[in-house]
């Protein structure tokens, strides 16, 4: 008698229903096929997340955080209604109110500061992706203290890149995945750009291109890197410049791309002593001159038929004038970059960094190639190819987030373009809206009115002292001291510096705090527990040294107890989102794109999206854009703001399907239906760019022309690579004595140093960290991006709790063992944590993932879930000020030039602790709003 095989079911019934929308479970904004079944009660919910195949960015990859989005909407941490402060600031202690009554306390609140004082709203958001609208919605209130996470996350990186280029990397390019055949990362973790870096790695050894990762830590990306250069931490400038020594002595360079594309032909005035020196020789109409190869001529950079000439030097009224390229031989020459002089710091044997430094050389000249692709310059010249230098770069935080973050990107870019492999086959790409020169990005507007708009965006790139945010006196316009002497080029603000500003009333008192996603009073905020302090403080009469405080959240994180008002933000599967052009778009190498976020299910509690509280607040306000001439709201809602807003005719946030009939791309009037073709097309819109315009972006003229019909120029923008900034000499200029606008006389030494126009390197401010030699690190773990993951009941299983790693050397030395316990120590405090030894980690260096440590209470977690025993910070030892110099005065622990925030320069010495009950430094329990969660946790649609 034969078996019988079961009876299988082999393609059971998935969904009701597939809505197509975009991730929001990190920054890849990753296209979603969001399945739907009808539940119990008869409603359609969510019953499995997959990748959409059609989208741009992910092409139907999907990693674990955007298939557990479903736990996100399931989450027993989801704050459910508005909620007003009860009992003392920290405790926890809540009553729920309406809308009205929330909307009527925060009205209360902020309409006496517009009226006098709109200075006293410190507006700060983290990683919301809808900057472009809160920075409007600060600017039509009229506060100048507004920025988002960037000041404490990647300013560096993207400042140096546009100052130096035009763009940088992540949002800003990408690279050319078709044609790489050497790819290095530096101090990239696998949290960022996760699924496309995935898929280009895998695309690239697919066809035997070599992967080189330079990092104190080899996980994630680092781990399938061919090779792995274990740097020292801080140190990524000084490898890169001795990279460029190695490759300038070998010739290794492309003189006829930088001749062509960026300033190191133009002049530069050897005069020390006077106000010329350093500057660059410009004609009448302000254009950057070069000296024609054939005719020998003085000539602006842009002329047709030009051959800018790298050697000429000239002379004009007694001052010389060298070309860019001399002054870069001379200092990168120089035997201080050689491998064997900076091979012990950087932590890289000589011959490994002179092995790098080969293989890129030979890569980007001997496997050179051409296509076969006609293409026109800015000066009209006609070339019958595109030439390739296969070698790519993608740099993160980890060389970001150190006081020379700014100068190491800036090497890095140089390296690039020294190589001639921007924006060239097989090199990096930019993305649109980018390239974008410094010079037409708006300056800092800081101009305040009561009653009336700020005078301009708060954010952007000053050109010289004086686009400094500065009063009159002298003192700082903002409250986080941005574009300040103390950080003059600070691009996206320093809001990891507002609390510890506003608190101390330096450089002067706030009424109201303002924040949305930002988890201040945990793991977003360095001096974590001084933090927590400094939000509880009272003065002489018992009244909070910050008066009012209001927050959003999607959850019941651990800011929410810090607040005086919450108002409960959606989950990303109930709302509008829009990924804008005028923000963080979604575009590719080869097209503009844009995409949006729709409500796919409804929410099941009283909370409504910030966005859209945002415009109900600026009615309520009457703000000018939100409210017309009779003072009727002007839009519905955020979707409506979406659809219907102008930034400037005919521009909006979205691109696509623009126009009455939404035949326009780019450009384009108001379409009512224009919401409803981003759903039906899956939630993105896509315009390829023309072959002949794909590559060369900052000077083909094709590029140049596609731009400005799809509305990212005004006109043609065709600009040169910076290799030498001059807006940074003319701060050391200032420092120097020359100009109208002088700095304080005690920052005079560091700007002359810092403000280096050509990329250097320096070691970080030690100054009171004797004896602390070890350094230490955080990652964002790739299952966790910030704190979205924590309280995922699907995430939690893979990152519950999180051990210091530590290297072998240092296990051995203290004598320490796998599920040991050490005492961590810096100069500002000190935490006592489990280790475990890891052998590829650079061997002075320690480190551990971030965000996974909670506090109890928070996020509906049980008291004694392992997050809160033996989950942990670092940012407890990491302080938002340096150690005191005994000069009275608060030196940030910042990058001088940015004002990021300087996470990566933590030092600190470990010690073998006796196991305590649970991770140190343990703190009271809060109480939560939300309660705590059950302790099973389900989740099943339909049968």
């Amino acid at each position: 008698m034969s078996h019988r095989q079961p009876d299988l079911n082999l393609s059971p019934k998935v969904s009701d229903e597939v809505r197509k929308t975009t991730c929001y479970m990190c920054a890849c904004r990753c296209g979603i096929n969001v399945h739907m079944k009808r539940g119990a009660d008869g409603t359609q919910q969510v019953a499995y997340i997959e990748g959409n195949r059609d989208h741009p960015v992910n092409k139907g990859v999907l990693c674990a955080k955007g298939s557990a989005g479903i736990m996100q909407v399931n989450a027993p941490s989801r704050l459910r209604a508005p909620l007003k402060r009860v009992g003392p600031r920290g405790s926890g202690q809540f009553e729920e109110i309406s809308w009205d009554e929330a909307l009527e306390i925060a009205t209360g609140w902020l309409k006496p500061l517009r009226e006098k004082a709109p200075e006293k709203l410190a507006f700060f958001t983290g990683r919301d992706q809808s900057q472009s609208f809160t920075g409007w919605w600060a600017q039509k209130f009229g506060t100048p203290n507004y920025a988002a996470h960037g000041g404490f996350c990647s300013v560096n990186m993207a400042t140096a890149g546009i100052y130096t280029m035009g763009g940088s990397f992540w949002e800003f390019g990408q690279p050319d995945w078709d044609y790489t055949k050497l790819f290095i990362l530096f101090g990239v973790a696998e949290d960022h750009d996760s699924n496309p870096i995935k898929m280009g790695i895998g695309k690239i050894k697919a066809r035997g291109a070599r992967v080189i990762g330079v990092n104190p830590v080899r996980s994630g990306y680092n781990a399938v890197a061919d090779d792995w250069v274990s740097i020292t931490p801080g140190t990524d400038g000084l490898f890169i410049l001795s990279l460029i020594h190695v490759l300038m002595t070998a010739g290794k360079i492309d003189l006829e791309y930088l001749a062509r594309y960026t300033n190191a032909p133009c002049l530069v005035a050897e005069a020390p002593g006077t106000p010329e020196h350093g500057l660059l020789l410009r004609g009448a109409d302000g254009k950057t001159l070069v000296i024609d190869r054939a005719s020998g001529a003085l000539t602006p950079f842009d002329q047709p038929g030009v051959r800018p000439d790298l050697s000429a030097t000239h002379t004009r009224d007694g001052i010389l004038y060298r070309p860019v390229l001399h002054l870069m031989a001379e200092r990168y020459l120089s035997s201080d970059y050689a491998p064997e002089t900076v091979a012990e710091r950087c932590g890289i044997p000589a011959d490994k960094i002179r092995a790098v430094a080969g293989e890129i050389a030979r890569v980007a000249f001997d496997e050179a190639f051409e296509l076969d692709r006609q293409w026109t310059d800015f000066r009209g010249e006609t070339h019958p190819t595109m030439v390739g230098r296969p070698v790519s770069f993608h740099a993160m935080r980890g060389i970001s987030a150190h006081a020379n973050g700014f100068q190491t990107a800036r090497a890095l870019h140089v390296l690039q373009i020294l190589l001639g492999t921007v924006e060239v086959p097989g090199g990096f790409r930019f993305k649109p809206p980018y390239p974008k020169p410094a010079e037409i990005h708006p300056k800092p507007h800081f101009n305040v009115t009561p009653g009336a708009p700020l005078d301009g965006p708060h954010l952007g790139f000053v050109q010289g002292p004086e686009d400094l945010a500065l009063k009159v006196d002298g003192s700082p316009a903002r409250i986080d001291k941005a574009f300040t002497w103390e950080n003059p080029m600070s691009a996206h603000g320093l809001m990891h510096m507002v609390i510890s500003n506003a608190h101390a009333g330096d450089p002067y008192k706030i009424d109201t705090l303002f924040m949305y996603m930002a988890n201040m009073a945990w793991n977003s905020s360095m001096n974590t527990r001084s933090v927590m302090e400094m939000l509880t403080d009272t003065d002489e009469s018992g009244t909070y040294v910050i008066p009012h405080i209001i927050y959003s959240d999607a959850y019941s994180s651990e800011m929410v107890a810090y607040a005086d008002l919450i108002l409960p933000d959606t989950t990303y599967l109930e709302r509008h989102d829009c990924i804008s052009l005028l923000d963080r778009p979604i575009c590719e190498a080869d097209a503009l794109a844009d995409a949006i976020r729709w409500p796919v299910i409804a929410p099941d509690r009283d909370v409504r999206g910030f966005q859209s509280v945002l415009i109900d607040l600026g009615v309520r306000l009457g703000l000018p854009g939100f409210v017309d001439e009779s003072g009727a709201a002007v839009y519905a809602d955020y979707a409506d703001y979406i659809v219907n807003h102008e930034r400037k005719p005919g521009i909006g946030p979205l691109a696509g399907w623009r126009g009455e009939g939404g035949n326009k791309t780019g450009r384009g009037t108001p379409n009512p239906g224009q919401m409803a073709r981003y759903i039906e097309n899956g939630g993105f819109f896509v315009s390829h760019i023309p072959k002949a315009a794909s590559y060369y972006k900052p000077w083909n003229a094709a590029y140049q022309n596609w731009a400005v019909e799809s509305g990212l120029y005004d006109s043609p923008q065709p600009y040169l690579f910076q290799l030498y900034v001059e807006p940074l000499r003319k701060f050391q200029r200032a420092a120097e004595g020359h100009g109208e606008h002088q700095p304080p006389e005690h920052l005079r030494d560091r700007l002359k140093t810092v403000m280096d126009p050509l990329p250097i390197w320096y070691e970080t401010d030690q100054q009171g960290n004797a004896g602390f030699t070890v350094n230490a690190l955080t990652q964002r773990p790739m299952a966790m991006y910030h704190s979205w993951g924590s309280q995922n009941a699907w995430l939690r299983q893979l990152h519950g709790h999180n051990p210091l790693y530590v290297p072998t050397r240092l296990m051995r030395e203290h004598g320490l063992r796998d599920g040991d316990w050490a005492k961590v120590t810096s100069p500002h405090g000190e935490i006592t944590v489990p280790v475990r030894e890891m052998a590829a980690l650079n061997d002075a260096t320690v480190w551990t993932w971030n965000a996974i440590g909670k506090r109890k209470g928070a996020w509906a977690l049980k008291g004694d879930a392992p997050e809160a025993t033996r989950g942990f910070l670092l940012n407890h030892l990491i302080h938002e000020l340096l150690p005191p110099k005994g000069d009275g005065l608060r030196w940030a622990n910042s990058d001088p030039i940015t004002g990021q925030a300087a996470w990566f320069d933590l030092k600190v010495k470990i010690e073998k602790a006796i196991p305590p009950d649970e991770s140190q430094p343990a703190f009271a329990p809060l109480t939560s709003p939300v309660g705590q969660g059950p302790d099973h946790l389900e989740w099943k649609v339909g049968k």
